[in-house]
């Protein structure tokens, strides 16, 4: 008489339990992914942000501190009306350039691909077919 295996002899209770105990672990471990790539993209989203910001911080220098300065200084050689117009442009290069940049750091964020990938492989683990994911 051939003998059962342990894995044959196991019941229905103890089969369900390991199901529920891996699905557990899955679950968690998909979370865990989660997080991680959200904070990630979430640290490459501030960076844009902050460049965006810096932006707007050079455009309010441009009407407070250095505009008023340079527009007298430049006024001294070349008239007030034709200095005021230089200032602006410079300062307008200045925000330009800061607001590209923070578009470029915005658009390397990628969101949670991982994440996504491998929750849709899920329902045909559920289903014991593995094989369809890869």
């Amino acid at each position: 008489m051939p003998q059962e295996s342990e894995e044959e002899r196991r019941s229905l209770g103890q089969v369900l339990g390991d199901v529920s105990k891996d699905l557990s672990t899955l679950v968690r471990q998909e979370l865990t992914l989660a997080k991680a790539e959200a904070s990630q993209s979430a640290s490459r989203a501030g960076k844009g942000v902050g460049m965006f910001a810096g932006a707007a911080v050079a455009g309010l220098l441009l009407l407070v501190f250095v505009s008023v300065s340079a527009w007298w200084g430049l006024g001294q050689f070349i008239g007030n009306q034709w200095s005021a117009l230089v200032v602006a442009l410079v300062w307008l290069i200045v925000a330009v350039v800061l607001a590209l940049a923070g578009k470029k750091e915005l658009a390397r964020v990628k969101g949670l691909p991982q994440t996504a990938d491998t929750v849709g492989k899920i329902p045909n683990a559920l289903k014991g077919q593995e094989e369809r994911n890869r």
